[in-house]
């Protein structure tokens, strides 16, 4: 029930607020006013809380850093090469999986530093399996970047390496 920044307690009060209050509430007439805008001030707060994670992500992990140019890299060349629909979806999905996992593997690498300081055997497994599952992805992120440009390039080299034989 706790979102990243409230503390457990203050679910508590919450739930606790409830429980007290076992006769039914009357709602005023601004009382739904009031809790949808509350809703709405809590997801919008969400967003912000996601968009700091993305920032540390990207300011801190040398790795996503690598995964952004690239990714940029295959956009610019998906403009270049005037790719279509499917091939932008394909592109889409790969980069994003990337990042994803990505932001998992370091989610995960921070959580087991937090909880074991020192070495232990699950906790190595642990980072290897989401360091492998980032692996994979760029595996495939390569291999998606390969079918949808290497025909695209090999039509731009392949005169120019004709000419030079």
């Amino acid at each position: 029930m706790a979102t990243n920044h409230q503390s457990p307690a203050a679910d508590r009060q919450t739930v606790a607020g409830y429980r007290m209050s076992g006769a039914t509430r009357l709602r005023t007439a601004s009382a739904p006013r009031r809790s949808s805008v509350r809703w709405v001030q809590r997801r919008l707060r969400s967003f912000l809380f996601a968009f700091a994670g993305i920032g540390h992500l990207l300011r801190t992990q040398g790795n996503a850093q690598i995964h952004v140019v690239a990714g940029s890299v295959a956009i610019v060349l998906g403009f270049f090469f005037n790719i279509d629909r499917g091939e932008w979806l394909a592109l889409a999905l790969t980069i994003t999986l990337v990042l994803a996992a990505e932001g998992v593997n370091t989610a995960v690498e921070a959580v087991v530093d937090l909880v074991t300081p020192g070495f232990h055997p699950l906790a190595k497994i642990a980072k290897d399996v989401a360091a492998g599952t980032v692996l994979l992805t760029a595996i495939g992120a390569v291999a998606v970047g390969v079918i949808v440009f290497l025909p695209r390039l090999w039509t731009l080299v392949a005169p120019l390496i004709q000419g030079a034989i």
